[in-house]
């Protein structure tokens, strides 16, 4: 089955945060972030900022919270700390803080997953919704993930979801 995007191709050029949440990767060494940017760089969206931070869910809130008083940032793209371990805290700070979840991003996400690595889809947490007028993503952290979630979700609809929120 083709994914279709959405019908209001309206051409809008999202100002992008890219938080990549971690206690090993470093700039060289964060292909998930690197990859985030790309991808949404080939889509003539607008990365305004990018950070690595250790899971530490307080330090995720208040970073999330910092990005939401930046007015130049329509969407906040988060990769890692999504799983069970005990260090996979990005889905519990950040859905704690969400004013309006998109419940069918976490559903599609990880129902695409199941098609490509089976059962270990139940582990991911990627979560998605609104925080302060901002659209925040959550993906797990690797790349191939990172490709599945972008691709197949976020790009298409991230033109008609920021519309959506300037309403």
């Amino acid at each position: 089955m083709e994914i279709q995007p959405h019908h209001d191709m309206t051409a809008i050029t999202a100002n992008c945060a890219v938080i990549t949440v971690s206690d090993t990767r470093n700039i060289q060494t964060d292909r998930s972030g690197q990859l985030i940017q790309q991808l949404l760089l080939t889509a003539n969206h607008i990365i305004a900022d990018y950070l690595i931070i250790p899971d530490d869910p307080a330090l995720i809130q208040s970073h999330l919270n910092y990005l939401s008083n930046k007015t130049e940032i329509n969407v906040v793209i988060y990769n890692g700390g999504t799983g069970v371990a005990p260090r996979d805290t990005t889905y519990d700070a950040i859905a704690s803080l969400l004013e309006k979840t998109l419940p069918g991003f976490g559903e599609l996400f990880r129902w695409l997953s199941y098609q490509e690595i089976g059962s270990r889809a139940i582990a991911s947490r990627a979560v998605a919704g609104t925080y302060k007028n901002k659209l925040i993503f959550s993906l797990p952290g690797s790349s191939n993930a990172v490709r599945l979630g972008m691709e197949a979700l976020i790009l298409p609809e991230i033109a008609h979801l920021v519309k959506q929120m300037e309403q």
